[in-house]
């Protein structure tokens, strides 16, 4: 068998793709409209899904390597004789090492038809990212569709509340969101959207897009000012980070659904989305420790949990456990091979997904029984989120997921709590524990941080396996300070001028 080979397609791949180039007719076809689209994915068997998306992520490489310098130069002297030989690329590696013309199909910028999104610069500093009218187009499909799945095909007033300007979010979400209804883009300004729901009136069903702080602070503000969020029929849909299923709860008592979209700005937006399938799974996943071990691991956080296309997107898992994408299509500007953003998670076909619930009687279609969709076979991903946002203290470690599980078990804490953050504190002999900061709505004294510090750590305990072990061992070492602070004062201050709230400050 004629071994890979880095710059010309065997054969065999030739001859696939050009099978590829007639499926591509019929997807295109198919995804024209949202009731053909969902047929589709409903026929096509998971096996198959896998395969036509591995085809695909071939076929891009070889794109990549005809029509972009910048990939042709970095792919050159590496050793490649099958697909996992092919590197990874991510910023260090390959984005920072190339111009933003020399990463474009045939090392151009065109000069029309080009939007820029900026990424938020959570992990150090803001990137530029060029696409192109055709890959945005898709995009916006998809996340069209994804809405009409969960919420439903009947059309409603979207107050999209992501922040606006250069974030690919904010303008993107508006665009894609047209095509089900009605779209206001006030960005995240709660006066703006308050006086929308008041203007336009109780008989029009509503979707709020947002971050997922910030819909739960649009809730509080609304309750404080006496406004009948509840009375109106508003669904949301969050993104841009992460979210716990107490969040959701918390959440579910101002909108009636709420489902989450993954994206990243290195890749794009709309790469994948909550279902009430995965929903139900990873609810699932949170009330039984041993389901949650045999789908996601030996891990104290609850991931979240989506559904992908791959027929956009191949997804990979590397040895770190950490997600690496290939976008499939053609259509890109600037190419993605491989590319790994350091999201820890994991992937599984749907089929797969189903056999390892069947060992414990669960059958996915009576897990999204009372649901008006049936469940689509896509294939499944989950996300824990980046390492970056992580302290380790005495072997254990304590993740944001950790700590916002923990806000979120106790009511009283979580009305109060807008953001928060985490460290390690140093003490004058060098001793460490974990700090944590939290930003409330009310003034601080002694008594609340105590109530803080004693739900945090009893939480925390009964949450994270790892921080139990090393709590019996070092318990005066593990006992978290508590820092407590009004909006917008100490760590949160320079979350004014931010599009997302911090989760962690330096270490």
């Amino acid at each position: 068998m004629k071994k890979f080979n880095k710059l010309h397609a065997t054969i065999a791949d030739q001859c696939r793709f050009v099978m590829l180039m007639f499926r591509d007719v019929l997807l295109y076809a198919i995804s024209t409209r949202y009731s053909t689209f969902i047929s589709g994915f409903r026929m096509l068997s998971p096996k198959y899904m896998d395969w036509t998306s591995k085809i695909r992520a071939k076929r891009a490489y070889y794109h990549a390597i005809r029509k972009v310098p910048a990939y042709r130069s970095f792919i050159m002297d590496a050793k490649i004789e099958k697909w996992s030989d092919i590197p990874f690329t991510d910023k260090d590696s390959y984005v920072r090492q190339y111009t933003t013309e020399q990463r474009c199909v045939n090392g151009v910028l065109p000069p029309t038809r080009i939007m820029i999104d900026e990424s938020s610069g959570s992990t150090g500093r803001p990137y530029n990212w060029v696409r192109s009218i055709s890959e945005r187009k898709d995009s916006h499909t998809f996340i069209s569709y994804f809405a009409s799945f969960c919420y439903g095909s009947d059309s409603w007033i979207t107050i999209n509340a992501f922040s606006m300007g250069a974030w690919a979010t904010g303008l993107n979400m508006g665009i894609a969101l047209q095509r089900n209804g009605v779209v206001k883009n006030t960005g995240p300004d709660i006066s703006k959207i308050l006086h929308t729901l008041e203007f336009f009136g109780k008989k029009h069903d509503y979707l709020i897009t947002g971050y997922p702080p910030f819909l739960k602070q649009l809730m509080d503000v609304a309750e404080k000012k006496s406004f009948p969020l509840r009375d109106y029929k508003i669904n949301a849909l969050v993104g841009g980070e992460g979210m716990s299923e107490g969040l959701r709860d918390y959440l579910r008592n101002g909108y009636n659904k709420v489902f989450s979209g993954y994206g990243a700005t290195d890749l794009e937006i709309g790469i994948a989305g909550e279902t009430p399938l995965t929903v139900a799974i990873r609810r699932l996943a949170r009330d039984n420790g041993e389901i949650r071990e045999a789908l996601f691991g030996n891990d104290s956080r609850l991931p979240m949990v989506f559904q992908y296309n791959p027929i956009m997107h191949y997804i990979e898992v590397n040895s770190n456990n950490e997600l690496v994408f290939t976008v499939t299509r053609e259509s890109l500007l600037s190419p993605r091979i491989r590319y790994n953003i350091h999201d820890e998670g994991g992937i599984a076909r749907y089929d797969q997904m189903q056999d390892k619930l069947k060992r414990f009687n669960v059958d996915l279609n009576e897990l999204t029984k009372g649901e008006q969709n049936k469940n689509l076979r896509l294939p499944l991903m989950w996300i824990y989120g980046r390492k970056d946002f992580t302290i380790s203290v005495m072997g254990a470690n304590i993740y944001p997921e950790d700590l916002e599980q923990c806000i979120f078990a106790d009511k009283e804490l979580s009305r109060i709590t807008k953001s928060f953050c985490q460290s390690l504190s140093e003490g004058e002999h060098a001793e460490v524990r974990p700090a944590f900061y939290f930003e409330i709505t009310i003034e601080p004294n002694e008594k609340l941080k105590k109530q803080f510090a004693d739900s945090i750590l009893q939480n925390l305990i009964e949450l994270n396996a790892d921080f139990r072990e090393a709590w019996r061992e070092y318990p005066d070492t593990l006992v978290p300070e508590i820092h407590l602070f009004r909006e917008g004062e100490g760590p949160f201050k320079p979350d004014e001028g931010k599009i997302k709230q911090a989760r962690i400050i330096n270490k």
